[in-house]
């Protein structure tokens, strides 16, 4: 029989760290699971790590792939996977001895979620910049499916390689693409709009390393203008399709740099809203900045609150509920 997880595990050059990720895989609790390690061109010890681990435990299975990326290795994996549940692993974490049993009960007992991923905790905490305390943060305070679907547009909501995914739903979202943007977040966002619950296990069960050379900090496909253009992507398929144009509640960085991928991707942008009495009255885009009780002259439009900080979409989320605006149907906070 089939097992019921296939891992897709990816690596490039990991020799260093790929003892600590493989010997976290070996003493899982739950062990109804195949490994499909993708070596992606490596030229350092990794394929030899992958063989020998191979020729220990029938469950895992090398692959050699010609170097042309992650995506492509993913999908390499995901072609030979057998099982219902596909897992993702990186080469360089370490997964807690219960991860896979306790994301299979979870699975198990929220039958309308379709992919789950857990809390997590960086490493070496030395080595972790303020972004990456504020994710971690933000990521760790989200588990329930209501909690996912209303951020989903402020960062991925799943960390990728926590990710524990219904493989009819995987297949029905047409897998991993490449479109210049995070794979993982366009997977995860294909999920969502096509109707699959999200949820994140509430403990943590994924040691994320952190360093100065991974992608996050060195592609520009997982840069802040990488993920602006997915968010806005999947704005106007969403919640955007049939309005009669958008309101930016933010009138600094973040909303500026919104409203200008929304109009590059075909939006009119209304109005902007603002607290700041020196920014009422101007002009950005073409379009006004506003006070909040301005908001109401624009009914029928959609209302983007577009700030970094979690207190002021906080603020954002209470002045619109009070108005009557509902979330995720007439307005939601992106960052």
């Amino acid at each position: 029989m089939p097992p019921l997880i296939s891992v897709l595990f990816p690596c490039r050059n990991a020799a260093r760290v790929l003892p600590d990720a493989i010997a976290s895989l070996e003493v899982q609790t739950y062990a109804d699971f195949e490994v499909i390690a993708v070596d992606d061109g490596s030229d350092d010890d990794t394929p030899a790590i992958l063989a020998d681990w191979a020729a220990r435990d029938a469950r895992v299975r090398p692959l050699v792939n010609p170097g042309i990326g992650l995506v492509h290795a993913l999908n390499t994996a995901a072609g030979c996977a057998r099982g219902d549940l596909i897992a993702r692993m990186d080469a360089d974490d370490v997964a807690e001895p219960t991860r896979f049993e306790r994301q299979v009960a979870f699975l198990a007992e929220n039958p309308r979620v379709g992919a789950c991923g857990t809390r997590v905790r960086y490493f070496p905490r030395a080595e972790l910049r303020d972004g990456a305390r504020r994710y971690e943060a933000w990521l760790n305070a989200l588990t329930a499916p209501g909690d996912l679907a209303r951020d989903i547009f402020v960062e991925c909501p799943i960390a990728h390689p926590t990710l524990f995914v219904r493989a009819d739903a995987f297949r029905a979202v047409g897998r991993y693409r490449d479109m210049g943007w995070p794979e993982d977040y366009d997977l995860v966002l294909r999920l969502w709009e096509g109707g699959f619950g999200l949820a994140n296990v509430p403990e943590v069960l994924l040691h994320w390393r952190e360093g100065a050379n991974r992608a996050s900090r060195t592609d520009p496909r997982y840069g802040h203008d990488a993920f602006r253009r997915c968010r806005v992507h999947f704005l106007r398929r969403t919640l955007l399709a049939g309005r009669n144009g958008v309101v930016v509640w933010g009138a600094g960085p973040i909303g500026k740099a919104m409203a200008k991928e929304l109009a590059g991707q075909g939006e009119r942008i209304l109005a902007f809203v603002d607290l700041d009495p020196r920014k009422i009255g101007q002009t950005i885009h073409g379009a006004p900045v506003i006070a909040p009780a301005g908001i109401e002259a624009f009914r029928g439009a959609f209302a983007l609150g577009a700030v970094g900080s979690p207190g002021a979409r906080e603020e954002i989320r209470a002045a619109l509920n009070a108005a009557g605006w509902r979330e995720m149907e007439d307005y939601c906070v992106v960052a």
